[in-house]
């Protein structure tokens, strides 16, 4: 039996577990399934070992980290920018741009459309990524736990691109005329926010599809969060209220299709749905430097 275990692996297009030595999948057919689960990483992904919380959460660090080391070595870093407190360690437009802001002036201007998902992972201070992170961890732990850590990245990423589309073409259409605005940085956005109000719309969802006791709690909960969050997004300048909108929009519509654990279990199709978002997503980045 334990030969049996060691020997086996899940085929990369059914998902079902067959021989590590065997040609052709004795379930769908597919030839030479091993060449795919060669690479150990993929194989991690495709057996949704993987969570992407923690993930997330460094990558968003590093990149936070590596802005600010580009400011310290082009002479541009500031310990605390224009608007006081809340800009503290506040990285310069250009390590913003660098690595792929989002809004108006990159998407529509720039015609780098990629950097909806690029900004993802980007923030404009200490305490800008202090906040998101916290509710990262917060919310993405539970998200994983109702929807499989394969769906929870799809969710995130889907949700933090509807939400940066949104924001940059609102500003479009509120803004037909305006002269600054490939002029000047008078629409630039990013952040995980648009992400983890995905991440509400998809634990609202949850709540209310699953319905009972338990359902109506959770949806009640999580709907007031996001409510007062979205509201405390009016008090402050700078905040991204139309991000935060289309990125619930985005988790809320993106979990209905891709379903929750309790409905359908994560399966292969949810696992190559998250490892495309990785890959869109590194390609992204890839592309802002070429």
């Amino acid at each position: 039996m334990a030969n049996n275990a060691i020997g086996s692996m899940l085929c990369p297009h059914c998902g079902k577990l067959i021989s590590k030595n065997a040609e052709t999948c004795i379930h769908c057919g597919k030839r030479n399934p091993k060449t795919m689960t060669s690479v150990p990483f993929l194989q991690r992904l495709l057996s949704g070992k993987v969570s992407y919380v923690q993930g997330i959460i460094m990558a968003c660090i590093t990149l936070y980290i590596l802005s600010l080391l580009i400011d310290l070595l082009t002479g541009n870093l500031r310990f605390m920018q224009g608007g006081g407190f809340l800009n503290l360690l506040s990285p310069s437009n250009y390590s913003h741009s660098l690595f792929g802001w989002s809004g108006a002036i990159p998407v529509v201007h720039q015609g780098k459309w990629w950097s909806i998902f690029t900004a993802i992972y980007l923030h404009g201070s200490l305490l800008h990524i202090l906040f998101n992170m916290l509710w990262v961890n917060q919310l993405g732990p539970v998200t994983e736990e109702l929807y499989g850590s394969a769906r929870f990245f799809a969710i995130y990423t889907i949700a933090g691109a509807f939400g940066f589309i949104a924001s940059t073409y609102a500003y479009v259409l509120m803004h037909p005329n305006d002269p600054m605005m490939y002029g000047n940085y008078q629409h630039v956005t990013l952040g995980a926010s648009g992400a983890i109000f995905g991440l509400f719309g998809a634990i609202v969802y949850y709540g209310r599809n699953r319905g009972g006791y338990f359902g109506d709690a959770i949806y009640r909960q999580t709907a007031q969060w996001a409510a007062v969050l979205f509201i405390f997004g009016f008090l402050f300048p700078g905040i991204d209220n139309f991000a935060h909108g289309g990125g619930f929009i985005g988790g809320y519509l993106a979990s209905q299709m891709l379903g929750y654990q309790e409905k359908t279990r994560e399966n292969l199709h949810h696992r190559w749905i998250a490892m495309a978002c990785l890959g869109m997503t590194v390609l992204a980045f890839l592309l802002n430097f070429i």
